[in-house]
């Protein structure tokens, strides 16, 4: 254990003098979120401006689940589970494999933001979808959106060696291979629900505002005919018409009518549909493909 704690200390002290977009890849339960957080308390501590960028959508640290969050790091509390995201991109779900788009484009998104906030070191905490084809395709477009200047890869065995080779291919990235630390523990999918749903439950209440919706502001657009009842219980992100997500929400359709809960009191312009539904104390009820429910290709 001691061997591995030193090359971690000694990989967290090179990243930290030579700054830029660093990519933390790995499987899930493999320590990525704990190496992303020692780099960027790291770099602050060296007077470094830093980001950090949270595309696990699922298990989120930073923004709500089935986003993506940015957080400019000064001190440990800004990496605390109750820190207010400083922008969220909405992905819609909370799988990676079924919004692989949405997450590519929100994470590069979230890290040009990053820049423009004046970070000089980036840490992208990567969802941990690492398997098959959608595992390189997902962490190759990614990597080709927002090219990071590092990539760390975590792993307890040969389980990254497809990814590596797609980057190290296709990008010429060095990618720094380190074993998974033995102090990470593996969490049980009953402990992971339950963390997502009291994360989900936070982004969606306690108070709780009724909107009501007209059915030309979503995205994806609403067919001419539709039946409201459809959107019932479906989560969606809520956007102030310049690109930002203020937060989350989920629809009821009531006497002939859509409404919308959310805790965001306003700026409500426009609402992204996502791909699953939801009940306010943060369960999710049911995976929607949208193709088929819109009609659409």
């Amino acid at each position: 254990m001691e061997d591995v704690t030193k090359l971690h200390d000694e990989a967290i002290e090179t990243l930290r003098a030579h700054p830029g977009r660093v990519f933390v890849v790995g499987a899930v339960d493999s320590g990525k979120t704990t190496f992303a957080r020692r780099l960027c308390l790291a770099a602050v501590e060296s007077g470094q401006t830093v980001a950090f960028v949270d595309a696990d959508l699922a298990q989120s640290t930073i923004g709500a689940p089935a986003t993506v969050g940015l957080k400019i790091v000064t001190g440990p509390g800004d990496l605390e589970e109750s820190a207010k995201p400083d922008a969220m991109s909405f992905v819609g779900t909370v799988s990676p494999r079924d919004n692989m788009l949405g997450l590519a484009t929100g994470t590069a998104k979230l890290v040009m933001r990053a820049i423009e906030l004046g970070a000089r070191l980036t840490v992208i905490d990567t969802s941990g979808l690492i398997d098959g084809l959608a595992g390189q395709l997902l962490n190759l477009t990614e990597a080709e959106l927002c090219r990071p200047h590092h990539v760390v890869g975590l792993a307890r065995g040969g389980e990254l060696d497809p990814i590596v080779g797609v980057l190290e291919r296709f990008l010429s990235i060095d990618v720094l291979q380190l074993p998974a630390h033995p102090d990470v523990g593996m969490r049980s999918l009953d402990e992971r629900a339950a963390h997502r749903e009291r994360r989900l439950a936070s982004f969606l209440g306690p108070e709780v505002f009724r909107w009501r919706v007209k059915p030309t502001v979503f995205m994806p657009m609403l067919p001419p005919i539709f039946d409201g009842a459809d959107l019932e219980g479906l989560l969606v992100g809520i956007d102030n018409g310049h690109g930002d997500c203020l937060g989350l929400g989920i629809l009821e359709y009531h006497e002939d009518a859509l409404r919308l809960l959310t805790p965001v009191s306003e700026g409500v312009v426009a609402l992204r549909l996502g791909s699953i539904r939801v009940t306010p104390d943060g369960k999710i009820t049911e995976r929607v493909d949208l193709r088929s429910m819109l009609g659409t290709d």
